[in-house]
């Protein structure tokens, strides 16, 4: 049999038929294998194809076979991800707030080329997620990528930093003057991804919305902050700081009703202690950056349950709603 012009490729194809056309659903015969990779210019017959599989298999693709009747099908087994996983972190992708449209669509055409293309089409889902709505700054994606190299670089970052005016125009902050932050995490809250960081100007631990950061770069001057990072515990940060809002950290007690429990500690931990309150109601003492959206928080959950100390902040929920029935009075 003559060699075919690309034979010194033929591990290679055969290795792509495998993973882009077979899977425990879709197998293929020996001839139908051959025929593939006479499509790519690589002849093969039936005795060296069986000393191909086995380079694979040493390699380390799990190439398995069915008898079924006189034919024997192969077909790629095991992979570093299983279909399920993978649809698990197409639906994280495309449900992601902070990820453009363009960006998702991207991501999930890399993730179908970890499955057989029969696979793929199982992996053109379409998450329902009422009322979101995705980030329109598409630098985000490397804006992301600096960020984690200046933490492993120890390094710190410059950056300008926007809001949206009516307009639906990008409106600098601080009239476009850079900010220059130590970052020292990123964390994820709200539907939103977070660079926490030390602005050493104000000697301060802040949070920055990574979406709407511009010209992120990185500067080469070691980070500042170690001290107040060193006992930083982000998960309780997260905790403190409704929607991310800033606002002065103050240990608030709340009472509420016993069916209140599960939401307090889906919002703040196992930990929190529980101080019954006759037989219905209960009090437990959180820290809280107090602001307008933990008031509004606290005002969702209705009835069932109120502030009732330190008596600055339950003067403060008081202030909000006088103002609120100012607002609203007819």
């Amino acid at each position: 049999m003559a060699k075919g012009n690309n034979q010194k490729l033929k591990l290679l194809y055969l290795a792509q038929i495998f993973s882009q056309e077979t899977d425990e659903e879709h197998q293929l015969t020996l001839k139908e294998i051959a025929d593939k990779l006479a499509n790519y210019g690589v002849n093969a017959d039936r005795k060296t194809l069986y000393l191909d599989f086995e380079e694979l298999e040493h390699f380390g693709l799990d190439i398995e076979k069915e008898q079924r009747h006189r034919n024997t099908y192969y077909y790629l087994g095991e992979r570093d991800f299983e279909l399920p996983e993978l649809k698990l972190l197409v639906d994280a992708v495309q449900s992601s707030r902070f990820i453009t449209n363009k960006k998702s669509n991207q991501l999930i055409h890399k993730l179908e080329s970890l499955v057989s293309r029969h696979q793929a089409n199982q992996l053109h889902r379409q998450v329902v997620t009422t009322g979101r709505i995705k980030t329109m700054n598409e630098s985000i994606y490397y804006a992301v990528d600096t960020l984690q190299e200046a933490i492993r670089l120890n390094q710190k970052v410059r950056f300008q930093y926007f809001q949206w005016n009516v307009k639906k125009e990008q409106s600098l902050r601080r009239n476009g003057a850079f900010y220059l932050i130590s970052p020292w995490s990123l964390m994820w809250d709200n539907e939103n991804y977070y660079l926490v960081g030390f602005d050493a100007g104000e000697n301060l631990i802040k949070h920055f919305r990574v979406d709407k950061m511009l010209r992120v770069t990185r500067v080469a001057e070691p980070r500042e902050g170690k001290e107040a990072f060193g006992a930083f515990d982000l998960p309780a940060y997260a905790q403190r700081h409704f929607g991310m809002f800033g606002g002065e950290v103050v240990k608030v007690t709340l009472e509420a009703e016993n069916s209140m429990a599960n939401i307090l500690i889906d919002r703040f931990g196992k930990n929190i202690f529980i101080v019954p309150q006759g037989a219905d109601h209960f009090r437990v003492t959180v820290s809280v950056a107090v602001s307008n959206q933990f008031f509004g928080w606290v005002m969702a959950l209705g009835r069932g349950i109120r502030i009732v100390g330190p008596d600055a902040v339950v003067a403060r929920m008081q202030a909000e709603i006088d103002r609120l029935r100012d607002q609203y009075q007819s």
